[in-house]
């Protein structure tokens, strides 16, 4: 009975590595491992796909483009391309991941999925399991484990009554390519976000017939203002300026170039898009063309959603619709708190508890990048932080291992 239980039992194994530990091959864990490369530190990646960059080459649509102007997209140390366009495409943008990785000689373990990470008071080590396709089990044991895998590690989907009755196709925004294969289809977006105002263009220029349904209230701003990046104007006049004045000042313009947003079925929430994004982290949504066909009638707005029955949805304020799809936009989550044994740090719905800009640093040699709500500007900053305070205390234990009659200790 031994010997079958033996080997039905999947494989285990010990690793200690030198250097921290990094969950995640996205932007975030590829700026952190980059930055430390520069310190001369080692480090081991783990990453449960296939390859790095997981969301931006599997989970994104083909039209993608990044929504701010690049000199706000990069990594650090390395610069896009002077070919690039001021809004690189996703596939510019994962060329310039590979680019990067190579660059810097980073080669994550991929194919490693992390089911637990737990700190060991008695050794103050870090033991991390990583599962593998067969089931085999490997423990990396640190003494420092940075948390990379990101704010969009699940999918979002809400549970709508009726669902399982809807004859049509659902799917998720992470599923969705292109608006090719619905031409001439109804097909209803739930979910107003930037992704969502994206994928109501795309059906429409692929000569769909697209329904946006808003449950709450959404910041529409124009892309670029005044001949320069909205964006870019935002953060250069928070160095002078308050946050609200600032959104007076973004609502004003806004209001100017695209009219009443409200008028359409789009109403502005209380606080402004600069405002509420520090506080929920919502993003405004940066258009890119499909304001016009809101205000043309080709994008519908209709209300949230209360139910799918077989034939279509039936919306909260009583009206009814024949839909051929349903797409829901409804974002993505942290994972974390489903392997991370840390119940000060993280909040049950994977943020830190502490805001930006102290939020990259936990206890016990946890680090987190690209948690603050700041995109990838933010894991930039975060990854630098995150690096150099790594290095530091990396140098004191070389230090404190070569001077004279140092005793070498086993971490494990």
């Amino acid at each position: 009975m031994q010997d079958q239980a033996n080997a039905t039992s999947p494989r285990q194994s010990l690793c200690t590595v030198d250097g921290p530990i990094i969950v995640g091959a996205g932007p975030s864990g590829l700026a952190v491992a980059a930055t430390l490369r520069k310190h001369s530190v080692p480090f081991t990646i783990l990453e449960r796909s296939d390859d790095i960059a997981d969301l931006w080459t599997n989970r994104t649509y083909g039209r993608l483009r990044l929504h701010l102007p690049n000199v706000f997209c990069e990594l650090p140390h390395v610069r896009f391309p002077p070919d690039f366009p001021a809004y690189p495409s996703k596939h510019d943008f994962l060329r310039y991941l590979h680019s990067y990785a190579d660059h810097f000689n980073i080669s994550p373990l991929f194919g490693r999925t992390v089911t637990r990470a737990r700190f060991d008071a008695a050794t103050s080590l870090w033991h991390v399991s990583a599962v593998v396709e067969g089931g085999e089990v490997t423990e990396y044991v640190s003494r420092w484990l940075v948390v990379a895998s990101g704010e969009n590690a699940e999918v979002v989907v809400p549970r709508v009554k009726g669902r399982e009755r809807f004859a049509g196709e659902v799917l998720h925004s992470s599923e969705y390519k292109s608006g090719e294969r619905f031409k001439g289809k109804r097909v209803l977006v739930v979910g107003c976000g930037n992704s969502g105002m994206e994928m109501c263009l795309d059906l429409c220029e692929h000569s769909s017939i697209p329904f946006m349904s808003v449950r709450s209230g959404v910041h529409v701003l124009p892309r670029e203002m005044l001949g320069t990046s909205t964006f870019g104007i935002a953060m250069n006049l928070l160095r002078w300026l308050p946050v609200k004045l600032v959104d007076r000042f973004l609502l004003l313009v806004a209001k100017m170039i695209l009219g009443d947003t409200e008028k359409y079925g789009l109403k502005r929430p209380k606080l402004g898009p600069l405002e509420i994004k520090g506080v929920t982290g919502k993003s405004p949504v940066l258009d890119v063309g499909a304001w016009s066909f809101i205000k043309s009638g080709d994008i519908k707005v209709v209300a949230e959603v209360e139910s799918l029955g077989c034939n279509g949805a039936r919306f909260v304020d009583g009206s009814e619709m024949a839909l051929d799809a349903v797409i829901f936009a409804t974002g993505y989550r942290s994972n974390v708190p489903s392997w991370l044994q840390d119940g000060e740090f993280f909040r049950e719905d994977g943020k830190p508890r502490t805001r930006c800009p102290s939020n990259w640093r936990g206890p016990n040699g946890l680090y987190c990048v690209g948690f603050s709500g700041q995109g990838l500007l933010g894991a930039g900053a975060d990854a630098l932080r995150a690096a150099s305070d790594i290095a530091g205390r990396w140098q004191e234990e070389m230090v404190a291992a070569a001077a004279p009659g140092a005793a070498t200790i086993s971490p494990v």
